[in-house]
């Protein structure tokens, strides 16, 4: 029985330890509270699928939602003065 294998280095990929980054460790730091308040959005919208929403579940859903804006916001406002750092200011 012949083997078929790679004659050429550049055809064989390179190993993938499977773990990430240090910079996609970062990236997942930096996003954490958005992901987090997701979450918290996702718990209370599963609470009420199978019943009536009472006014506490839309009150909960509610928040969670304003959570979930406020971090995407202040994430944005993050990477922006990042950005706006990096790049040296305003022109």
């Amino acid at each position: 029985m012949n083997t078929i294998a790679a004659r050429h280095a550049a055809v064989t990929a390179a190993l993938f330890d499977g773990e990430p980054s240090d910079v996609e460790l970062d990236a997942i730091e930096l996003e954490m509270p958005a992901i987090l308040a997701d979450v918290v959005l996702l718990d209370a919208q599963i609470m009420t699928i199978d019943r009536t929403p009472t006014e506490l579940d839309h009150q909960r859903i509610r928040r969670a939602r304003r959570r979930g804006l406020a971090a995407r916001r202040d994430l944005a406002n993050r990477t922006a003065a990042t950005d706006t750092t990096a790049s040296g200011g305003a022109a």
